[in-house]
């Protein structure tokens, strides 16, 4: 295992990975010296930090030991949840169907509480993925465009992600980054991240003047705009994936 901070991802049943119920990614690191484990529910793998002089024999024997804790994050674990036909996703922070009929538009359409979809069912998942990533780009985009005209700043771009450990992001060249899941967030927890990352654009921090920019931007409801977030987090990291 090298010390450079590289990742190892064992599968389950590999050479030296014991009894594990679950893949491991195994993380070296210079500037610790204790073991931290944790499981990933998005991605079904557990994640383990340890020194970067500490063998993977070792660090997976640490983890062994960890087996009730182990078995009791898989037991409270939630699935997957595809885009299939006749599941339920939410959209905007309403619950739609998604239905697929053969002789409907092969584009998405949203029709009440109903996303349908037409085409060949193979390419259900994908056609469904695809609208939903368009759908966020162009919604989060005006949103971007609202809060930065009343900061009055301007990012040198926005995009969308799917970062397994934030929500958005903001760079220093003023590009702002956000996860595509947050169009199935509820709109007062979107829009939150949003003014979040806009107000960013002014602040490089987060200082006091930070906050009270961010305030000023989304108005009251931050605190519940932030509990929300929290609350609905883990269930949006599952869509549209499998395992």
């Amino acid at each position: 295992m090298s010390s450079t901070g590289r990742s190892d991802l064992l599968a389950r049943g590999a050479q030296g990975h014991g009894d594990l119920p679950a893949p491991i990614e195994i993380r070296p690191l210079r500037n610790t010296r204790r073991l931290r484990l944790r499981y990933d529910e998005a991605k079904g793998v557990l994640k383990l930090t340890c020194p970067a002089g500490m063998s993977r024999r070792r660090a997976i024997a640490w983890a062994l030991d960890q087996r009730d804790w182990i078995d009791a994050q898989l037991r409270r674990a939630e699935q997957p949840q595809p885009f299939l036909p006749n599941t339920g996703i939410p959209l905007c922070g309403e619950e739609v169907r998604l239905v697929w009929a053969a002789e409907a538009p092969r584009t998405p359409q949203r029709i009440c509480s109903e996303l349908r979809c037409g085409g060949p069912e193979a390419a259900f998942e994908r056609r469904i993925a695809t609208y939903l990533k368009t759908l966020a780009l162009e919604t989060m985009a005006a949103d971007v465009a609202d809060y930065a005209l009343a900061a009055g700043v301007r990012p040198s771009a926005v995009s969308i992600g799917d970062a397994s450990s934030r929500w958005g992001s903001c760079s220093s060249e003023r590009r702002i980054r956000l996860s595509w899941r947050l169009i199935l967030a509820p709109v007062l927890v979107r829009r939150y991240v949003v003014a979040h990352e806009v107000a960013h654009l002014v602040h490089l921090d987060h200082s006091p003047e930070f906050k009270r920019l961010e305030a000023k931007l989304f108005g009251t409801g931050v605190a519940e705009a932030k509990a929300q977030l929290r609350r609905v987090g883990r269930r949006l990291r599952l869509f549209g994936r499998r395992r």
